[in-house]
């Protein structure tokens, strides 16, 4: 394949050919992809490499994939994927005649890596890095929970005004400081207010003095 000579069409193959490889580790394409991807990748590794003493670096490309599989079904950190990554664009450079050749081809991989997240739109998610995307959400839901805790239990409570509120500010209740909402209400630094509500995070407060005289009209 002649237009192998062509720099932009090496960037074109290796495009497509990573597209397809790290779409079959991402998605479910029942095998359709990694055959795309292989064949895209025979094509200019065949054109570059002619020798049995260059097959060092199909080892060298492979490695770089085993790598990336090892993280997702057994690491689940992404710091072995990235140095597997690396292997990669190292295994696809080496073989090019030049610079800007290789400076094209290791491009085209690292927009291929990126655009092959696209399919995850599209087709069923597999399970590499299902660990770490796991761990991600666990401990976002506690921290969003634990937040969301403290944060009710200032229900209720009473402290000044920091900051004046037009109609948002800071408050403070035993000693840390808030931001908060008063509604509709102004209200100026330093006064004296009163937690009526929590949702989530956000916090409404009043002038603690209107809190008072709205209790006394309900027990009239």
């Amino acid at each position: 394949m002649e237009l192998l000579n062509y720099a932009s069409i090496g960037f074109l193959i290796v495009f497509f050919g990573t597209v397809f490889l790290m779409g079959e580790m991402l998605v479910k394409a029942k095998g359709l992809f990694a055959v795309l991807g292989i064949t895209f990748m025979s094509l200019f590794f065949s054109f570059h490499i002619d020798t049995a003493s260059s097959m060092w670096i199909l080892i060298l490309y492979a490695a770089g994939i085993g790598l990336i599989i090892l993280d997702g079904k057994v690491i689940s950190d992404g710091t072995i994927a990235v140095f597997g990554a690396l292997l990669m664009s190292l295994g696809l450079a080496v073989p090019t005649p030049s610079i800007t050749y290789g400076v094209l081809v290791v491009l085209g991989f690292i927009i291929g890596l990126f655009t092959a997240g696209l399919f995850l739109k599209v087709f069923p998610r597999r399970n590499l890095w299902a660990k770490i995307t796991l761990r991600d959400r666990l401990s976002g839901d506690l921290g969003y929970n634990s937040m969301s805790e403290t944060y009710k239990a200032l229900e209720g409570k009473e402290g000044k005004t920091i900051t004046p509120f037009r109609p948002i500010g800071t408050i403070s209740i035993e000693g840390n400081q808030y931001s908060a909402t008063s509604g509709g209400q102004w209200l100026e630094a330093d006064e004296q207010i009163k937690v009526v509500s929590v949702d989530g995070t956000r916090i409404l407060v009043k002038r603690k003095e209107n809190v008072n005289q709205e209790k006394e009209k309900e027990l009239e």
